[in-house]
């Protein structure tokens, strides 16, 4: 037993030596410079006000006055141990005598088991803490992690159904990014995110859940493969970028591996999507500040965990997740919580969005997944994990079409022009509509051509229904032609028309004949008017119903000048500013030469902290509240918060750093 204590002493040491909390000075090991401020509880700040004449050293002194407090006061002490080693001093009195002390509080101030602060609080003094626990420095164990409940599962099983999971990730990434190419949606004003509809119109088109597709609008995003541009009208819209082309022309498990690594080290936070911030505002996707400061280090921590499970082993169902919680309490005790990002949410949502992207499936990680989070290679054990694309569909007769394996991406993106996924799955299903021949043929397709990638594509013949509906829509197709213009030129002289349409310099016009009598243009009217002046027409502007429209140009004016001075009011107001504002400086100057010179705040910080770190005495000067500078022999016990927690004498006291000018160390 005491050779095991010795091995795990030694391995913690390490471990602090290993993340530079220690080092080895010619006195043996001590503590970096400020490592007992951030400990609570610390042993480096001693509240004990020594009596006369005590024998023993402090940690006998502290057992000593424990066994002579009341059974009421040493519960209260043990309650405020286990509650953080701090307290509300409530109605306590902070200078008592043990006579004269009243109830328990009162009681342990006055044996110096609890110390008075300047904030009503009460601390706890380290060495009082480790004497309550029986020499221990925590309530429970610190040197053995919490476990991870496991029960066993085949490996293989885990890469399978992680490796279904990634295909679908890379297939509805495709699918998102190429329905946004052609139809864009809009940015909320000033690119602050997706709109709720679009967002719930894109888990409706991918069969997904809307924390789903926003999971993948985010991991889109942050691969680089979506960004914020600008539609046809102007308007800012999110649409695939350059590097969505380039991703589509590399292997599956190559897009794969790009689209999961962005999500590992993206500070995002897609769970966030559909909650409300401390505001009331619900968080919205792609929303600029969802981000946050752990996020990544948390994600990649949690998955470490899932990395470090032996072989055929996975996280329990039910108990796993609260258990990697623990765990990484353990390991990063003093992470700071947040109300929009606790521990508890941040392991909770890498575990479920691990398994969507397809590093993870039933409680552990693929094999590939392992290598990812390892900062290796996954493509090539993934690349062998992955069925192999098929480059073909079985059309039916009822108006679709079933793909007996992942489609060869190109095949897979042209279909789905020419037709709807119905349902997901081993075998997808596409739905042939009028709707879906009509997009295609809004793309510039013929019936033709239609008919020939479905005869390609197929290995069954196309069935007649299909060919029917294909000649039916086509057949309808452009009955009814719109176009642009933005004004008509009319005249019963149809000479002048043509005359104007043969013009050289009305070539810039974008005129175009759609009746001997009525031409149309590109051209604004407000343009159009003095340009066909310039050609030596006289046009008029025609009303709706009909009637010539002759308008005056507005009288233009510009705006009256307020609060103008004359020239010689304005410069007395301007030399009455300058002469204020120097005076102003001067006194400001005076001010300065007549206010002691402070210290350096890093040479005095840095000589206090040694001083606290050997438990050292110093001399400070000082000046207190009323001006009278002054010295004082102290020993500095903790700094926090801009002031000095210093022993003096019999006391402790408080010492603004502003206030002191210098500190040397006593004399031997």
């Amino acid at each position: 037993m005491v050779n095991a204590e010795v091995d795990a002493t030694t391995r913690a040491l390490s471990h602090l030596e290993d993340t530079c909390l220690v080092w080895h000075s010619l006195n043996g090991l001590r503590a970096v410079t400020g490592v007992a401020a951030l400990l609570p509880g610390s042993p480096g700040v001693s509240g004990l006000q020594p009596f006369a004449g005590h024998l023993g050293s402090d940690q006998e002194e502290v057992v000593r006055r424990l066994a002579a407090v009341s059974t009421e006061a040493r519960a209260m002490l043990e309650a405020v141990d286990t509650g953080g080693g701090q307290a509300s001093s409530s109605r306590a009195r902070p200078r008592v005598s043990v006579a004269d002390a009243a109830g328990p509080a009162e009681e342990l101030i006055a044996h110096g088991l609890l110390v008075p602060s300047g904030d009503e609080m009460l601390i706890l003094p380290g060495e009082v803490g480790v004497a309550l626990r029986g020499g221990r420095t925590t309530l429970a164990p610190a040197d053995v992690p919490p476990p991870l409940p496991t029960s066993s599962r085949p490996s293989a099983q885990v890469d399978r159904a992680a490796a279904g999971a990634a295909f679908e990730l890379v297939r509805n990434l495709e699918l998102l990014l190429d329905a946004w190419g052609a139809r864009p949606p809009r940015s909320l004003r000033g690119g602050a995110g997706l709109t709720v509809r679009d967002l719930r119109a894109t888990a409706e088109r991918l069969h997904v859940s809307e924390p789903t597709a926003a999971l993948l609008i985010e991991v889109a995003w942050a691969a680089g493969l979506l960004a914020l541009g600008t539609d046809e009208e102007g308007n800012p819209s999110w649409m695939p970028t350059v590097l969505y082309d380039q991703w589509l022309e590399q292997p599956l498990a190559a897009r794969w591996a790009h689209a999961a690594g962005a999500w590992l080290a993206t500070p995002r936070l897609p769970g966030l999507v559909g909650q409300r911030d401390p505001a009331g505002k619900t968080w919205n996707a792609l929303a600029p500040d969802m981000a946050g400061a752990s996020a990544a280090e948390t994600r990649r921590l949690a998955l470490r965990l899932l990395a470090d499970l032996a072989d055929g082993e996975v996280l329990a169902a039910g108990t796993g997740p609260a258990a990697v919680v623990a765990r990484m309490a353990w390991e990063r005790p003093r992470r700071p919580r947040t109300r929009t990002e606790s521990r508890e949410s941040l392991v909770a949502w890498t575990l479920s969005e691990a398994e969507t992207l397809g590093l993870a499936a039933l409680g552990g990680l693929a094999a590939y997944g392992r290598l990812l989070v390892a900062g290796e290679d996954p493509i090539p054990t993934l690349a062998g994990m992955l069925p192999e694309p098929v480059d073909h569909v079985l059309l039916q007769g009822d108006l679709t079409a079933v793909a007996p394996g992942p489609l060869e991406p190109a095949l897979a993106r042209t279909l789905a022009v020419v037709a709807t996924v119905e349902s997901h799955g081993g075998a997808m299903v596409y739905r042939f509509t009028k709707e879906s021949v009509r997009r295609a043929m809004d793309r510039g397709w013929t019936a033709a051509e239609i008919q020939a990638f479905l005869a390609a594509a197929s290995r069954t013949p196309v069935p007649q229904a299909l060919a029917y509906l294909v000649d039916d829509t086509a057949r309808t197709f452009g009955t009814i032609r719109v176009g642009f213009a933005a004004a008509y030129l009319r005249s019963d002289d149809e000479a002048a028309l043509a005359e104007l349409l043969a013009h050289p310099a009305a070539r810039s016009l974008g005129l175009r004949r759609l009746a001997p009598t009525v031409v149309l243009s590109t051209v604004a009217l407000d343009s159009l008017l003095p340009r066909l002046r310039e050609l030596g027409l006289a046009p008029v502007v025609e009303a709706p119903d009909g009637s010539v429209h002759v308008a005056r140009p507005d009288a233009k004016r510009a705006k009256v000048r307020t609060g103008q001075r004359p020239a010689g009011v304005q410069e007395a107001h301007l030399a009455a500013r300058a002469t204020a504002v120097a005076a102003r400086v001067k006194a400001g100057d005076e001010t300065a030469t007549a206010r002691p010179t402070p210290p350096e705040p890093a040479s005095t910080v840095a000589i206090l902290h040694e001083a606290i770190d050997a438990g050292e005495k110093v001399v400070i000067s000082y000046v207190d509240g009323r001006g009278v500078a002054g010295e004082a022999h102290v020993e500095p016990l903790g700094l926090d918060g801009g002031s000095l927690a210093a022993r003096v004498e019999d006391d402790v006291r408080s010492f603004a750093l502003s206030r002191i000018r210098s500190v040397r160390p006593t004399q031997p």
